[in-house]
């Protein structure tokens, strides 16, 4: 609900679709404070857009493969509806904020069903505040994160598990954390 679509990103994700069984990723721009106030209109948006600093862009052109899950966001991607309900959608006992996209991912990652990236697809996200570590969501966070390690033997999240004590938030020992993953900073 915080993303605006481009006019394009349905009729991408379509002509990518047609040859392409697997889940597709389309671009995300993040639009500044007061950028949907008032009259605006989609093309205007390119002049105040930027990029997440943590995220890549999408190919030059076409499909390009992601063989890694944890790349999932679910705020802008596309896949064939079979596909979705054969590997059973998301898991629904993830409650709040974190880790249902990354065990998503991880879900598509055990099934065989590829990701990539596409160019188009676009979509604009809405500014609106946030925390890093996002301590106003410690406790969904936390529960997530058991949930995540309760599935798949190791938790997620484990750069935001290991900010929280550093902030005071949280005093319980760390757990496992993805062995794929880099070592927090």
């Amino acid at each position: 609900m915080d993303c605006i679509p481009a006019p394009g990103l349905v009729a991408a994700y379509a002509g990518h679709l047609a040859t392409y069984d697997g889940l597709l990723m389309g671009e995300v721009m993040y639009l500044p404070g007061g950028a949907t106030k008032g009259d605006w209109r989609s093309e205007d948006f390119a002049a105040v857009a930027v990029r997440h600093s943590d995220r890549r862009g999408p190919p030059a052109e076409g499909i390009e493969a992601c063989g890694d899950y944890r790349c999932f966001w679910s705020l802008n991607f596309a896949m064939r509806r079979a596909t979705f309900l054969a590997v059973g959608g998301f898991h629904e006992g993830y409650n709040g904020y974190g880790g249902e996209d990354t065990d998503f991912g991880k879900v598509l990652d055990t099934a065989g069903v590829p990701i990539a990236w596409i160019k188009g697809g676009l979509a604009h996200h809405q500014y609106h505040p946030h925390h890093m570590p996002p301590v106003h969501h410690l406790d969904s966070v936390i529960r997530n994160a058991e949930l995540f390690e309760a599935r798949w033997g190791y938790r997620t999240m484990g750069h935001w598990l290991h900010a929280f004590p550093a902030d005071g938030a949280d005093r319980r020992p760390a757990r496992p954390a993805d062995p794929r993953a880099p070592p927090p900073r």
